[in-house]
């Protein structure tokens, strides 16, 4: 009888730890930030550019992905300089690796929208005032719902409206101390350039963005 009861209690344990473990829930992802490329070395100053009517290209070589985990894409700007920033238009283009034909174009916004005006005088967009080398200013903008992949480059391209808000703006960047990342200004909107047309020809090469300071995962 002894062992009857024995037996039973046993049973009867392993009965509530088994379907207490069932009952657990499993623990929630939790996502870490991490930069998906080297981006800006030592922060100084794009001043001394006027911005209006530029764009910016920036390249984002595939081979210099880190290949950390990651399911969106989160660009940064950064500002060193000016009031206001108004942008026209903002793309990332993906291309073949060390090609320069357009495959896919994925809008870039921030606060839903291609167009923003970022006041870099605010407090809320940029925090620590006035905007300068040793305050800059990091905007990140809206997170985009797809990875990038290392068997692509990529380009953004972000083009400053023809505006005096923008003759004063300045980037975090041209610095000496150089990421993953190279950039170049042109004249007129190049952000318009659509699946399977040609990209522009980088004639500064192997030198750092402007305006563009990270590249994370969130």
């Amino acid at each position: 009888m002894k062992t009857f009861y024995k037996l039973a209690t046993f049973v009867l344990t392993m009965t509530v730890l088994t379907a207490s473990v069932f009952a657990q829930e499993p623990a929630p992802a939790v996502t870490v930030l991490a930069n998906l490329t080297e981006g800006q070395g030592i922060i100084t100053s794009s001043g001394g550019q006027s911005w209006d009517g530029l764009s910016e290209l920036v390249l984002i070589p595939g081979a210099a992905l880190m290949g950390a985990p990651s399911t969106t894409t989160v660009l940064s700007l950064g500002f060193t300089g000016g009031s206001e920033a108004d942008i026209g238009n903002m793309v990332l283009y993906e291309v073949p690796r060390n090609g320069s034909t357009v495959i896919k174009v994925t809008k870039v916004e921030l606060g839903g929208t291609q167009t923003p005006s970022i006041v870099l005088t605010s407090k809320t967009v940029c925090p620590v005032q006035p905007v300068s080398v040793t305050n800059p200013c990091i905007v990140k903008l809206d997170t985009i719902k797809s990875a990038l992949s290392p068997l692509y480059d990529y380009y953004f391209a972000v083009y400053f409206t023809l505006d005096t808000n923008n003759e004063k703006i300045s980037g975090v960047g041209q610095t000496a101390s150089q990421g993953a990342l190279s950039g170049w200004s042109l004249y007129g909107d190049q952000t318009r350039i659509g699946a399977k047309g040609a990209l522009p020809t980088n004639e500064d090469s192997d030198q750092a963005p402007f305006f563009l300071a990270y590249i994370t995962n969130e």
